[in-house]
């Protein structure tokens, strides 16, 4: 085979890869809106301490974004680096928006029945309780809120692992 039928070749697998991404939709291409973090979104059915977590860890970003009149994706990206922080944590509403989130985010999951309701009840009393720098490392991974929810549940909460 010629070096010039190889390039020809290549030029039209290029061609046809060019018309089928267009034939697609590939031209019309948008990126997905950002969800309003005020609207309160499905939980699943979590199997396990972990998608409990996750979906927390979810639900009080959005509360606390909506809190802030901000993007969940926003917020993430502040929470997310030092310096985010640093920005964030000049805001005085940063400690209430990330307590009404993780209280939304409570409230959510017993709504779900993901969390019973005295455990619900204890993780509300930790949060009141959690100082502002405890708050965004919870609001950032709820781990950390059930962790300190355990200690706040005492042997119940070493019972179910919190």
């Amino acid at each position: 085979m010629s070096s010039r039928a190889l390039i020809v070749g290549a030029v039209v697998a290029s061609v046809a890869l060019v018309v089928a991404s267009l034939a697609l939709g590939g031209a019309s291409y948008e990126p997905k809106p950002v969800s309003d973090p005020c609207q309160p979104r499905p939980w699943t059915s979590p199997q396990g301490l972990d998608e409990i977590a996750q979906q927390l860890t979810l639900s009080a970003l959005d509360g606390a974004a909506c809190e802030l009149h901000v993007s969940r994706e926003t917020l993430v990206l502040a929470l997310g680096t030092p310096e985010g922080r640093a920005r964030f944590a000049d805001d005085p509403r940063l400690a209430a928006a990330l307590r009404a989130g993780l209280i939304r985010a409570v409230d959510d999951a017993e709504n779900a029945g993901a969390i019973p309701g005295p455990i619900a009840d204890a993780l509300r009393a930790a949060i009141e309780r959690l100082p502002a720098d405890q708050l965004v490392d919870a609001a950032r991974d709820a781990s950390s809120l059930l962790g300190q929810g355990g200690a706040v549940l005492g042997p119940l909460g070493d019972l179910l692992g919190l």
